[in-house]
């Protein structure tokens, strides 16, 4: 089955997610795989084979700064266009205390790419809640050129089992502050990111009240969501779910197994693995 894959990471060196030694230590434990890197051929043959177009995501580049920033998104849009059939666009990730100069850059590699960019936000490796005001003016920009944005919730396995997390506060994303923001910004389209975990009911609740929320499923095998997000998901959630896979960390083998494993009919696995993603961003069907 085609899928449109919400959020996954880059399988090469240069882009890989996990940066220090301890993180791709911890890789095993928390995402039940090993750390490999493959050449952007090797990425881009990968995702063919699975009949996957996905849109990746850095994920550590909200921690540099600006000039840091610049070329390795160069890279990705690169890299993009180079291998369009199955790479639809990159999530950016830019630490909002730059401010203007953070929001330009949005607006740069917007301008410059070929496929789709978006901004990314990870609030509790940034520091601020998704309805801080210090996000306006990426969610301007956003906005001015109809992008939706991705809100990171839930629980992370970045950090998990080092000391104190790594410094990672979960609380800060809490769902909460997805219904905040969808208040603040009603013409903005919204993505949550992950499973909600332990707040899953209460982002349920905010997608069945805010249509402008949307919900994709990045960083979690199915088989271990709630029994309240599996019933949704066939039932009054079934056209705002969205596929999400998390590669490298996770491979497309052992999720759509997994998937199809929870006895979904034929008409609910089309819509999150494509049929909810081709709505959303306008992409005209095979």
């Amino acid at each position: 089955m085609e899928i449109i894959d919400l959020h996954s990471h880059w399988g090469t060196q240069k882009g890989y997610v996990l940066r220090s030694k301890a993180a791709l230590d911890q890789q095993k434990n928390t995402w039940n795989s090993m750390p490999s890197f493959d050449t952007e051929e090797q990425m881009a043959s990968y995702f063919r084979s699975q009949n996957v177009k996905t849109i990746l995501d850095f994920g550590f580049t909200k921690n540099l700064p600006i000039d840091e920033v610049i070329p390795l998104h160069d890279y990705a849009i690169q890299t993009q266009a180079t291998y369009r059939d199955c790479i639809f666009g990159n999530w950016i990730q830019i630490n909002p205390r730059h401010g203007k100069a953070g929001a330009d850059e949005l607006e740069r590699c917007i301008k410059a790419s070929k496929g789709f960019v978006g901004f990314c936000v990870s609030a509790s490796g940034m520091g601020f809640v998704a309805s801080d005001p210090i996000y306006g003016p990426f969610y301007e920009v956003a906005r001015a050129y109809q992008r939706p944005v991705l809100v990171l919730v839930g629980h992370t396995g970045a950090g998990a089992g080092l000391p104190g997390g790594d410094g990672i506060e979960l609380d800060l994303c809490h769902p909460r502050y997805i219904d905040k923001l969808a208040i603040a910004h009603p013409d903005l389209q919204i993505i949550s990111g992950r499973p909600a975990w332990p707040w899953q009911d209460d982002m349920i609740s905010i997608m069945l009240h805010k249509p402008n929320v949307w919900s994709e499923l990045h960083g979690w095998s199915p088989k271990y969501f709630t029994d309240a997000l599996k019933k949704e998901i066939r039932t009054r959630l079934k056209k705002r779910v969205m596929f999400g896979a998390d590669y490298p960390l996770f491979r497309y083998e052992r999720l759509v197994s997994d998937w199809q494993a929870l006895g979904y009919d034929d008409e609910t696995l089309k819509a999150v693995f494509h049929g909810n993603a081709q709505r959303l961003f306008g992409i005209t069907e095979k």
